[in-house]
C-alpha cells in the first residue's frame, strides 16, 4: 500500500523510517505521473516490509518539494537512513523501476 505524505508528515514517514523509502514526487495534472501510479501500486505490494512506497503531491507539499529541489516530475528517490540515496525523473516501465530500486532493498522484512 502507497502511503501519501505530505509536508506536515514526510519526516516521520520518510526520514525516520527503518526501511528503505521510495518517494514519487507527482502531481493530478501530469500524464506521465499518472503513467507510472499502477506500477508503484504493484512495487508497494510486492515489496511490503522491505520498501516504503510514498507518494507525495507536488501541488500539495511545497515545502518538501522545494527542499529536494523538485523541478520535474514524476521524480522518485530513494531515503535509506534519512538521506537520498538515488534519484531517477521520467516516466519508466516496472521493470526499470524495481532495477532502480534493487540496490537499496534487502532480503530483510520488517513487520
Amino acid at each position: 500500500m502507497k502511503i501519501r505524505v505530505e509536508d506536515n508528515n514526510f519526516e516521520a514517514e520518510v526520514i525516520n523510517s527503518q526501511i528503505p523509502v521510495l518517494v514519487d514526487f507527482w502531481a493530478e495534472w501530469c500524464m506521465p505521473c499518472l503513467m507510472v501510479a499502477p506500477a508503484l501500486e504493484e512495487i508497494a505490494a510486492e515489496y511490503k516490509g522491505r520498501l516504503k512506497v510514498c507518494k507525495l503531491n507536488v501541488d500539495e507539499a511545497p515545502q518538501a518539494s522545494a527542499r529536494f529541489g523538485i523541478m520535474s516530475i514524476p521524480t522518485m528517490m530513494i531515503f535509506k537512513d534519512g538521506k537520498v540515496v538515488d534519484k531517477t525523473i521520467g516516466a519508466m516501465p516496472k521493470e526499470e523501476i524495481e532495477n532502480f530500486i534493487k540496490p537499496y532493498v534487502g532480503d530483510l522484512i520488517v513487520e
